[in-house]
């Protein structure tokens, strides 16, 4: 018993350790989101319970059986004859089982059974729904990420640049070709970028505590791989939104759901309407006795079940006259309700519609962004490399060289932002095709 304790406790700190070292891919962080999400796991118990609903609306069409079974028992004294008394005990038993089946209700069961059908397709749609907005939620997370590793590099590198040049600096200084002021300059840009580079760390902690969080899964040890996306290209863009709106209207999740509120609502209407119909009910029912007492001697308890049975059938027929404008009420809130749904169902379209050509506008600006960072980013690497040129002739003082140094490491940056704008903003794109986050 010792040695299997001992094994599924060296199993459990073994998968810990694996979870809390493990490099998770953008595909892996998805999945395992929309595996252990409580939100999509509370819209599954949903849908599983949808389906108990329709369970019980198909019994509906099933007839109800029950039985009984009673027994009763009485002692006392009881006058034989005038002035004469005897103990009695006297037993008694019954037995019976009836069958009821509605023959006709008005369609009312028919109706429920299919609303239940569409109430459970309709909150698949929702879970589908769901599960897309949080693998781009997820996705989003995740190239925040990379995002920050990025400017870590690059604050990193900054850093081990400005380093360099304090040392190359100081081997000037003390040999008199540069002036005292020069290396304080290299040296407060030195702190500036360590400064700098804390920052950068902070966030890119940040953000993969973020997307931990998001994953709810342990902060320690945890990071992300690296996926390719270092040349965004217009390749990946859409040229044309009416694909994008036509596939979206057609097949989005909320579009569906919207629809199926309609139908449910139709079906609302048809149910409310049947009150106004009769309801017609056939039924069946068999019963059987037998007594028993010490004072006579009666006949056993089979014999008495086959002479005291009995046989019953029995039709009922309810005809609905007047029920205080009940049905009439149901009827107009019911009708009130699809038209609240068709409009549901417009509003859902527009909302649609509108967020869709902001996201291909979004992206189009994007990829100009991105495009022009690139420019910006040759430009000034030129314009950097000629100073420090410059520089090393002494041609250049240390305050135009940091200038320059600035301007080329705003280039970065900015190119870093823009290209990652651009990726998450196709990844939008994307969301609204039915193209599957990773």
């Amino acid at each position: 018993m010792k040695s299997k304790i001992l094994l599924i406790a060296i199993l459990v700190i073994g998968q810990s350790i694996f979870a809390n070292t493990k490099v998770w891919t953008l595909e892996e962080c998805v999945n395992y989101a929309l595996e252990n999400n409580i939100s999509i796991l509370q819209a599954r118990n949903n849908i599983l319970s949808n389906e108990q609903d329709v369970i019980s609306a198909k019994g509906n069409f099933m007839p109800g059986i029950s039985s009984n079974i009673s027994g009763s028992m009485s002692i006392g004294k009881v006058e034989l004859y005038q002035g004469e008394f005897a103990d009695r005990e006297f037993y008694s038993s019954s037995l019976g089982i009836g069958f009821s089946q509605t023959i006709f209700n008005g369609f009312r069961n028919i109706n429920v059974l299919n609303q239940s059908k569409l109430t459970l397709e309709k909150n698949k749609y929702e879970l589908g729904r769901l599960r897309d907005d949080i693998s781009l939620n997820v996705a989003n997370v995740y190239l925040n990420v990379l995002f920050n590793k990025e400017n870590l590099e690059l604050a990193r590198s900054q850093y081990e640049f400005s380093l360099m040049q304090v040392e190359q600096v100081r081997a000037l200084v003390e040999s008199g070709v540069q002036p005292e002021s020069t290396l304080i300059d290299t040296q407060a840009t030195l702190s500036l970028d360590s400064q700098n580079l804390t920052i950068a760390e902070n966030n890119h902690d940040l953000a993969l505590l973020n997307l931990s969080q998001l994953l709810q899964i342990p902060y320690e040890g945890f990071d992300v791989a690296i996926i390719e996306i270092d040349v965004p290209s217009e390749n990946i863009m859409y040229k044309d939104i009416r694909p994008i709106l036509n596939y979206a209207l057609e097949n989005r999740n909320e579009i569906k759901a919207a629809k199926s509120d309609i139908e449910i609502a139709k079906l609302n209407t048809k149910i409310s309407k049947s009150a106004y119909l009769p309801n017609i009910s056939l039924g069946y029912g068999f019963n059987a006795a037998a007594n028993f007492s010490n004072l006579t001697d009666d006949d056993p308890f089979i014999d008495q079940i086959d002479e005291n049975k009995g046989h019953s059938v029995n039709m009922n027929i309810s005809i609905p006259i007047f029920n205080r404008n009940q049905t009439r009420a149901g009827v107009k809130k019911s009708k009130i309700l699809e038209n609240s749904s068709n409009l549901a169902l417009e509003q859902a379209k527009l909302n649609l519609e509108s967020s869709i050509q902001r996201a291909f506008t979004d992206a189009k600006a994007a990829l100009k962004s991105y495009e022009a960072s690139q420019k910006s980013l040759q430009a000034q690497q030129l314009a950097f490399d000629n100073s420090k040129d410059r520089y090393d002739l002494g041609a250049l003082n240390s305050f135009d060289l940091e200038q320059a140094r600035i301007r080329l490491l705003n280039a970065k940056s900015s190119l870093i932002n823009s290209k990652y704008d651009f990726i998450f903003k196709t990844k939008v794109l994307d969301y609204y095709t039915g193209k599957l986050i990773q």
